[in-house]
This record gives structure tokens, C-alpha cells and sequence, in this order.
């Protein structure tokens, strides 16, 4: 399976290209800070760093990540998780994600659907997630992430 990675070219012309025919377009600047941060999460996740992946969300208790086994709450217990799901190297795999779109739900609010694929020496995964962000401080930050599995 490949993924289509974007560039930052490609994902301008993605973007303005978008925005024409979308009801809710966002601004190519906060199209990229988004995606500036998925690209910040894929290295961190690559480097088996889940501490630094972590920045990428709201450090509150209004974060919630929910996956097959329901909803988890709060920026702690959603670290606790992704590292108890994910205690190795082995287990983490290197980590691609295809964005497929982002639109804006408000002037400091967006949502991105996309997918994610993890290469990894014991099954390979892969599934979809829809994350709602937020513009805290002028930074974008994921409050809601909502993963999954396809296999």
C-alpha cells in the first residue's frame, strides 16, 4: 500500500482548490499550521517520542480521544493510553498519515479527516480518524481525535 504524501506545493494547490468549491473553506496559513503539526506528530511518533506526539493536543481535561474501546478523557489519560497501547518501538511501527480534507467550522475551530498507516516489522496497521482542532493562543491543537483501525 503507498500513501500519498503531500507537500507543502501540493498541499496549497489542494487547499486553494478546496476552498472554491467548500462551504466552510480555511485559510491556507491555518491549513498549514495544522498541517505542520500532524507533520511534527509523524516524526515524534517515528522517533518514539509519544511525550513530544502529545504536544499536537490540548493539554486539558476537555481533550478526548476516542477509539474501540470508547471514549478516553483528558490529555493524561489519553498519553497513559497511547503508551500503554504502544510500549515499543516494535509496536509503534513508522507512521504515515494521508490527509484527505480539512475544512474550517469556525473562525478558531476545524476539522481534518484523514487516514493513518503504521509499517511495522509485526502486522502492519491501518485505519481513518477525524480530529476537531482548536486555535488556543494562535497555535492549533487537537481537542477531539477519534481513530479507527481498519484491520
Amino acid at each position: 500500500m503507498y500513501l500519498l504524501k503531500y507537500t507543502y506545493s501540493s498541499l496549497i494547490f489542494f487547499i486553494f482548490f478546496g476552498q472554491l468549491y467548500s462551504q466552510n473553506p480555511i485559510s491556507i496559513k491555518d491549513s498549514l499550521n495544522i498541517m505542520k503539526v500532524m507533520d511534527f506528530q509523524e516524526k515524534a511518533w517515528n522517533n518514539g517520542d509519544i511525550d513530544s506526539f502529545m504536544n499536537g493536543y490540548l493539554r486539558s481535561e476537555e481533550l478526548v480521544f476516542s477509539g474501540s474501546n470508547g471514549p478516553i478523557y483528558g490529555w493524561n489519560a489519553t498519553k497513559e493510553r497511547y503508551k500503554r497501547s504502544y510500549p515499543d518501538l516494535k509496536t509503534m511501527g513508522k507512521l504515515s498519515f494521508t490527509v484527505n480534507k480539512i475544512k474550517s467550522l469556525s473562525k478558531n475551530t476545524a476539522y481534518l479527516i484523514g487516514e493513518y498507516y503504521l509499517k511495522r516489522t509485526i502486522e502492519d496497521s491501518y485505519g481513518h480518524f477525524t480530529l476537531i482542532w482548536k486555535k488556543v493562543n494562535g497555535k492549533w491543537l487537537i481537542v477531539s481525535d477519534h481513530t479507527s483501525s481498519s484491520n
